[in-house]
């Protein structure tokens, strides 16, 4: 039982993401936008600010805000810039991160909820909240190397030529991580990714669930079909983009800095990251790139559970 979970989570996942990554990777651009302004120069180079200056007397003084890309304007940009390649961007790095986190969640959520249920076989939902806690929060301990080669993947493009990491694969972003900034290196900002992956996790999982019971419970038993499984996929990716997309932002830029030897870093946490980014661009800054979360957090969230409940169909009988 405990294994058959792991590997349809585990198939559902790995094309969910894959299917999704072009959005995840202009989710990340976006989040990264203005970050010059939080950490200084040397964290944002290449980034345009997002205020304009203009001298007033002895002072400089914000002249306007500059009118930020949107999520058609960043993909264009990347096309444009670096061919529709970079869209794939750090893909083996998504593969891996999906075969680490979303399977380990996937399946320790699958035990909990078979585990924990009543004799009716139904989960409580705070009962669905604490596995998705539980499972998010392994599997993103366990995936969280993966997770950092992929936002560096991602965000490679958008540095200046001379700054680029220019990583080949997954294997040799993390073997150069830990070559260049030892194996501390492959775990940083892992207690941002396991807090996202926690909320992600318990409001993805528990609210398909108590959507798809609500929509079963109303229409009865035949409803559980592909009609079923978007609705109730659609309703658990917007209330996971809505909870994790804070997060998921101080996350990405505490992910990405670059720290040389020597160097002190742009962020000395997560604190520290989320006080800058809101005192330089404001309150709002931590829902930058909302709309591709949503974009992509819908999408990702209906490929996996509609993938996820066929995966379960042809395996029923394992």
């Amino acid at each position: 039982m405990g294994v058959k979970g792991f590997v349809e989570g585990g198939i559902a996942s790995i094309v969910a993401g894959c299917s999704t990554h072009p959005l995840d990777l202009i989710k990340v651009r976006m989040q990264l936008q203005g970050e010059s302004l939080a950490a200084g120069a040397g964290a944002g180079a290449g980034l345009r600010p997002a205020l304009a200056f203009q001298p007033s007397g002895s002072v400089t003084v914000p002249l306007h805000p500059l009118p930020r890309p949107g999520l058609i304007s960043v993909g264009v940009q990347i096309l444009r810039s670096e061919g529709p390649a970079a869209l794939f961007s750090g893909i083996s790095a998504t593969v891996l991160r999906q075969t680490l986190y979303s399977t380990t969640r996937m399946g320790l959520y699958d035990m909990m909820k078979k585990s924990w249920s009543g004799d009716n076989g139904i989960l409580p939902l705070h009962r669905k909240i604490a596995a998705g806690l539980i499972a998010g929060g392994i599997g993103a301990a366990v995936g969280n190397p993966a997770d950092v080669a992929m936002v560096r993947m991602q965000a490679d493009g958008r540095l200046p030529v001379a700054q680029r990491r220019n990583y080949k694969s997954v294997v040799d972003a993390i073997s150069r991580m830990v070559r260049e900034e030892g194996v501390t290196s492959l775990w940083r900002g892992s207690s941002l990714t396991v807090n996202r992956a926690m909320i992600v996790t318990a409001s993805q999982l528990a609210t398909y669930d108590q959507a798809k019971e609500a929509i079963l419970r109303r229409r009865g038993a035949g409803a559980d079909g592909m009609g079923t499984h978007v609705a109730a996929s659609f309703a658990a990716g917007i209330v996971a983009a809505v909870a994790s997309n804070p997060v998921d932002v101080v996350k990405t830029r505490v992910m990405n800095m670059r720290v040389g030897v020597g160097e002190v870093a742009p962020y000395a946490g997560a604190v520290d990251c989320a006080v800058k980014t809101v005192r330089a661009e404001g309150v709002m800054a931590l829902y930058k790139g909302f709309i591709p979360t949503v974009s992509r957090q819908g999408p990702f969230t209906v490929v996996l559970f509609v993938t996820l409940e066929q995966v379960r169909a042809l395996l029923k009988d394992f």
